[in-house]
């Protein structure tokens, strides 16, 4: 975006949340919503300033002239979006700012009445870490809809998108393009829209238009500018196809009212029958890849459908064996194209693999709510040669060079030299100690070598490989290579095939729970650990069902449960209740929110032939379940290990371990028989317990220590990986 307001001769700097900031005239306003092709919409920034509460929100929102920009009959809607921040309720604070404007207005305008009938002013009110800013909508409906295509059934690719993966390719005008998965026609329409220099929003109007402040001269003046620069009709014309006639059709219909119908070439063809004689072209394409954008949101931009000759259409699913096919087969296009550039946008998995070569630049973008990858390979470089022949000067065009598909630096292979070493030091060094402790799961490396950081994890013959967010020097494409050098070279260092090598990126949390969910396979392997059976998912989660840092605190409870009546909450996978049923507890009860949690927690207890109405599955809020729990009714041992914070819809209240482990700990003391033993653990390394809290009052306890250093695992390096205390009532 920041290279289109640099052609505009607009000044810009990126700042967060993916916004680019810059200023002007109203003459710049209507400039940037003509030309602007992958912004999604103009935000004119009234204030920014710190808003730590409500009261703070309130008076720094009216303290602004909105009078002098806002007419007295405006109507003025505010939205909002809270992050990180201390005021979260979003409704609040939309409320609150709607008052704060409403009294400046009225004091503005010196008048009680505000009829909200004219001209539309959309407020928009966003907290990011306590930080407000304040920002009124000049576009209106969104810049991807650019007013050609109308029937979008099956196209969810924004336009905006659309123009940035050209924006983004080595196209120009004159050299030929292809999509082999058009669609509806987004990707060459927006190219040809580019090739032609045709403003996106020369067939549509802008909100801040009917602001009577507004001067519509100005409008009138830039269309007419931008209709006079428009350049003729493409030299070469862009070629898209699709397997499926019908939106064939509507890509043509959107041609034509794109005003580009004359250089763009619909086809209705296979992709296996992709070919071309030009030059030096790029091909751009987001082919079908098996999910849905959204719940309510169409399928991916040309399917995803795909039909070879000898099949009927039909959806495609992720890890299907037809879109298996369908990718396999994309070598022999891109072969068939040497000397182009090849564009893909997709979010199928293990893509570079099938295409046997690494990109030579990758982006993450999204379409829709999918996560996807930009893959770029670049082709040859045309270099134009003139050579005098028979009194005649002949110009040839050769390719300079090969295509370079991704490559690791010395730096990466010096690295993965020394995690090869590092892991088989490891190796070595725990080959006789798990086998003496029954122990088939463990701990491998732990970020022992701090320009790697990655956490290798054993699970019998299979890695679990974790990445943790840190800052490197790589880019986007080097880092993704990194990453699967460094897998691969754990995967070859300690035998163990690719196939069962997974690896996976643990993000910062930031309002997520814990288990978040990175795939859908609902692969789960068997697993043994102090001679009980567990069932693991290492490819569905980062967190895999069983956290290996508390296989010591788990032994504990096993040697003290005997003839007791245990109670886990935050029971996830139900660990902590099948070790207690091993060391003879009377009675288990395992409490969590989720139910496919508990659904596994159960198959674990059946794995081990612990069943009977003795064990109770509870689907509810702790809170919820502590508050409605029977009178009179005790438990003798209780494990308490809560996530560090968890915002689910299905409760009213998020949870936040530090402010929250206390109070409920002290909800948890009526529970507990006199005498009885909660362990409660955290792996929030700033959570501080202060003894006296729980000391005191009504169901005091009468012990409380901490035992975080018998807790934690031999192998494991980090020694502070979580905090334990055992508290006696």
């Amino acid at each position: 975006m920041r290279r289109e307001l640099e052609s505009l001769e607009i000044e810009s700097v990126i700042a967060s949340s993916g916004r680019v900031h810059f200023q002007g005239d109203w003459q710049t306003l209507m400039k940037t919503n003509l030309w602007l092709r992958t912004a999604d919409r103009i935000l004119w920034q009234v204030a920014k300033f710190r808003a730590d509460d409500f009261d703070a929100l309130f008076d720094q929102t009216m303290a602004i002239t909105w009078g002098d920009i806002i007419p007295i009959d405006a109507q003025f809607p505010v939205t909002g979006r809270a992050i990180n921040s201390q005021l979260s309720s979003v409704p609040a604070v939309q409320r609150s700012v709607k008052r704060a404007v409403v009294n400046a207005m009225q004091r503005d305008h010196h008048s009680t009445e505000l009829p909200e009938t004219g001209a539309l002013y959309k407020i928009d009110i966003g907290l990011l870490d306590n930080e407000a800013t304040l920002t009124i909508d000049t576009t209106g409906r969104s810049l991807h809809a650019r007013g050609y295509r109308t029937d979008i059934s099956r196209a969810p690719l924004k336009e905006t998108l659309a123009a940035a993966l050209v924006q983004l390719s080595y196209w120009q005008a004159g050299r030929p393009l292809i999509d082999p998965f058009c669609g509806s026609g987004t990707i060459p329409i927006e190219a040809a829209l580019i090739g032609r220099k045709i403003a996106p929003g020369i067939n549509r109007e802008f909100v801040f238009e009917s602001w009577p402040t507004f001067d519509n001269t100005i409008a009138s003046d830039l269309r007419s500018d931008a209709v006079s620069g428009q350049l003729p009709a493409l030299e070469t014309r862009l070629l898209g196809s699709d397997i499926d006639g019908r939106v064939l059709r509507a890509a043509r219909d959107n041609a034509v009212r794109a005003g580009v119908d004359a250089d763009v070439h619909f086809e209705q063809s296979d992709v296996t029958n992709v070919s071309s004689r030009k030059r030096f072209g790029c091909l751009i394409t987001n082919p079908p890849y098996g999910h849905r954008i959204g719940a309510d949101e169409p399928l991916p931009e040309g399917g995803p459908k795909y039909r070879t000759r000898s099949q009927e259409n039909r959806t495609l699913r992720p890890h299907s064996r037809e879109l298996d096919d369908l990718y396999s087969s994309l070598p022999d296009v891109f072969r068939r194209l040497p000397t182009w550039s090849h564009y893909v946008l997709t979010a199928y998995p293990q893509f570079q693999s099938l295409v046997g070569r690494d990109a030579d630049r990758r982006r993450k973008l999204y379409n829709g709510r999918i996560e996807c990858t930009y893959y770029q390979f670049h082709g040859p470089k045309p270099v134009v040669e003139e050579r005098e022949h028979d009194d005649k000067v002949e110009t040839l065009v050769h390719a300079q060079g090969e295509a370079a598909f991704g490559g690791l630096s010395a730096k990466s292979r010096e690295q993965a030299t020394l995690f090869a070493s590092r892991l088989r030091k490891r190796a070595k060094h725990l080959r006789r100690w798990p086998t003496k402790k029954e122990i088939t799961c463990f701990r491998l490396y732990e970020r022992d070598i701090p320009e790697i950081p990655l956490i290798v994890d054993r699970y019998e013959d299979e890695l679990h490989i974790t990445e943790y967010e840190r800052p490197h020097d790589r880019s986007p494409a080097e880092h993704a290579n990194w990453l699967e050098l460094m897998a691969k070279t754990a995967g070859e260092t300690l035998d163990v095939p690719a196939a069962k090598t997974h690896l996976k990126t643990r993000l910062r949390q930031r309002g997520k729970r814990q288990h978040e969910k990175v795939a859908d396979t609902n692969h789960r392997i068997e697993v043994r650990e102090g001679g009980l059976k567990f069932l693991v998912n290492l490819q569905d989660y980062v967190d895999t069902g069983l956290f290996l840092d508390h296989r010591n605190t788990r032994s504990m409870v096993r040697d003290e449960a005997k003839g007791k009546r245990f109670l886990n909450l935050f029971a996830y996978t139900g660990s902590f209740t099948v070790y207690a049923a091993d060391g003879g507890a009377k009675s288990t009860t395992s409490v969590d929110l989720s139910r496919s949690y508990l659904d596994w927690a159960w198959e674990n207890m059946r794995l081990n032939e612990f069943v009977g109405n003795q064990h109770r599955f509870v689907t509810e809020d702790i809170r919820e379940f502590i508050d409605t729990h029977a009178p009179g009714e005790a438990y003798d041992l209780v494990v308490l290990d809560p996530p560090t914070f968890s915002n689910s819809k299905r409760t009213e209240q998020d949870w936040d371990v530090a402010r929250d482990a206390v109070p409920l700990i002290k909800q948890i003391m009526p529970l507990v028989s006199s005498g009885g033993v909660i362990y409660f653990s955290t792996n929030f390394r700033r959570f501080k317990l202060d003894p006296q809290e729980l000391l005191s009052g009504p169901n005091p306890c009468s012990a409380i220590h901490e035992i975080s250093r018998q807790t934690v695992p031999e192998d494991y390096r980090n020694q502070r990986i979580h905090r334990c205390w055992r508290i006696v009532k």
